[in-house]
């Protein structure tokens, strides 16, 4: 009996060991884990609020450049594909509308994505709808386009008379309504760079004005030519 009770009494003690070994085991491992969670929050919440700041970045001016540009430059881009889609134009002038659309299709891609970032439309206003090809900015600070023709845009009518052209006409009517569209894309550009606030905008606005002054000089000289 007395062999029993001490075998009892040993039994008793190693699963009171066990129970404590796994208590502190468990205790470690739940501190262990306590850490890692915080560890984690912190490094996920970090691009979040470098995201954040990155979205602040920017005023007024820079939303209107962007919801203004985009359409312009998508109108741009219409053009050339008219023209591109034509027999007998000028080899030149197809260069030229190539060229119009490498640059300005990946611009338009960069705003759209400022825009989403920023968290508003990438529209100006509704109305826009309603005037096709034409931006309306008015009501935005620092774009009054009342005296601009509408930013370069061309009218429905204009877009009607480059579809309807056909061979040289329709290079020279390429090159003149794409004159007017430039200048008023460098206007909108010169607004940027005098009043953005968000620095690839307003390099991008730099570099519209610097690009399309050169094809606005080629374009005079093409026409100068035929």
């Amino acid at each position: 009996m007395r062999n029993v009770g001490k075998f009892g009494l040993l039994a008793a003690a190693a699963v009171a060991g066990t129970l404590t070994v796994g208590a502190c085991s468990n205790t470690s491992a739940e501190h262990d884990m306590s850490s890692m969670g915080s560890s984690q929050t912190s490094a996920a919440s970090a691009p979040s609020t470098s995201s954040g700041q990155s979205a602040q970045a920017h005023n007024d001016a820079d939303v209107a450049f962007a919801q203004g540009m985009i359409p312009h430059h998508q109108q741009a881009v219409e053009m050339s594909d008219m023209l591109l889609g034509k027999q007998g134009i000028d080899p030149k002038v197809v260069t030229l509308a190539n060229q119009i659309k490498a640059a300005q299709g990946p611009e338009i891609e960069k705003m759209q994505g400022w825009l989403t970032d920023w968290g508003v439309p990438t529209t100006a206003s509704p109305e826009m709808s309603n005037m096709p090809g034409m931006p309306n900015m008015s009501g935005m600070p620092g774009h009054d386009m009342s005296g601009m023709g509408g930013g370069g845009m061309m009218s429905q009518q204009d877009m009607a008379a480059l579809q309807n052209a056909q061979g040289a006409e329709a290079s020279r009517l390429f090159l003149t309504q794409m004159i007017e569209h430039h200048k008023g894309a460098i206007t909108m550009a010169r607004t940027e760079v005098d009043g953005g606030q968000f620095p690839a905008a307003t390099e991008m606005a730099r570099s519209i004005i610097t690009s399309q002054q050169q094809e606005i000089d080629s374009m005079n000289a093409m026409l100068a030519a035929m």
